[in-house]
């Protein structure tokens, strides 16, 4: 078969290679779209990123077109119910940052409760007073997970493995999850008041627009930590703001900001050309949250590492062997594999 992988670095490419023993693979370092389609119209399979345009106008090109394989968790930009009508399937990454996003929400964590920014700041100018840094144990303290899905499950174990106390609350409840690893559920408001650390976990959709507000924070405990590594409409930010202006909040933890611009999913961000489009630095140089000293703030980078990146780019691969197989897996469309 003839694959065309669209939106691919150099480093990339080394994912596809086992494929090319059988198969004429085509490398491209633009992204799909009519204009770009070209010599490459005879493809049967096409991968590409978010940037890639699999609308009806670009893949209607395609006239030997059998798979569609994006790079992304989201499908919203491919056009679906035309691949349906074509009998094109469609395969997507279902997950591939689970554990890292849950390691990074402790990272903020341990960041807030042992002071480590304001500790590292101080000795790096030659300050090894370690006056005004006392920080406070997770151990024994209550952890409320707001969003049960994988990642907050993984941020439940590493939670217990703190020797932390564990409440949840979602819509759809893991009862598994919770008897395995030892977690309780909870209404959300009794796990708001009961909570020492509170970590967000539920995707930005309009339902979950400032689910964390006002109303929320005065029903947490005083000396709360919020940790947000979801999205920032989760949270409104003038009532955190507030909040720890007041001491309501002792700190917060935040890999995500409301101003950020609307992104997909983590991958976005993985693209220079998302640098070059969106750079959040000059977005976020003048939030009121990156001057608090109670504050640690990254850019949303929770789910950016190594093995991360090489699950999207194995999984792609996977997805192209099991359809050629006739074994499809991970389908968004047509029956699953």
């Amino acid at each position: 078969m003839k694959i065309v992988v669209y939106d691919v670095e150099n480093w990339e490419r080394e994912s596809f290679k086992p494929l090319e023993a059988e198969h004429d693979v085509v490398y491209r370092e633009d992204s799909l779209s009519a204009e770009t389609v070209g010599e490459n119209a005879d493809a049967d399979i096409v991968s590409g990123f978010i940037y890639s345009d699999f609308s009806a106008d670009t893949l209607s090109k395609m006239e030997s077109l059998k798979l569609v394989v994006t790079r992304s968790t989201g499908v919203d930009h491919v056009a679906t119910d035309w691949c349906d009508e074509h009998d094109v399937k469609v395969a997507y990454v279902p997950g591939y940052g689970e554990n890292t996003v849950a390691e990074h929400t402790f990272a903020l964590l341990l960041a807030v409760s042992h002071r480590l920014i304001e500790a590292a700041d101080r000795t790096r100018k030659g300050d090894f007073n370690n006056q005004g840094l006392t920080g406070f144990d997770l151990c024994g303290k209550t952890i409320g997970i707001i969003g049960t899905g994988n990642i907050g499950v993984h941020t439940c174990r590493i939670a217990r493995g703190f020797g932390m106390e564990v409440l949840a609350f979602d819509i759809q409840k893991n009862e598994d999850a919770a008897r395995e690893i030892g977690f309780e559920y909870c209404a959300m408001e009794n796990l708001l008041e009961r909570a020492d650390v509170v970590s967000l976990h539920v995707p930005g959709t309009p339902k979950t627009k400032d689910l964390i507000g006002k109303e929320q924070f005065d029903r947490m405990k005083d000396g709360v930590v919020l940790i947000n590594t979801a999205r920032g409409t989760v949270v409104n930010a003038e009532a955190l703001s507030e909040a720890l202006l007041s001491g309501k909040v002792a700190g917060a933890g935040l890999d995500v900001l409301p101003e950020e611009p609307v992104i997909r999913e983590e991958a976005e961000t993985l693209r220079s050309v998302f640098t070059q489009e969106h750079d959040l630095s000059k977005l976020l140089a003048g939030h009121a949250l990156l001057r608090l000293n109670n504050v640690v703030i990254t850019p949303h980078n929770a789910f950016n590492t190594r093995e991360a990146v090489q699950r999207i780019l194995d999984t792609t691969r996977e997805n192209i062997e099991g359809f050629i197989a006739g074994e499809p897996r991970n389908l968004a469309n047509g029956k699953k594999g």
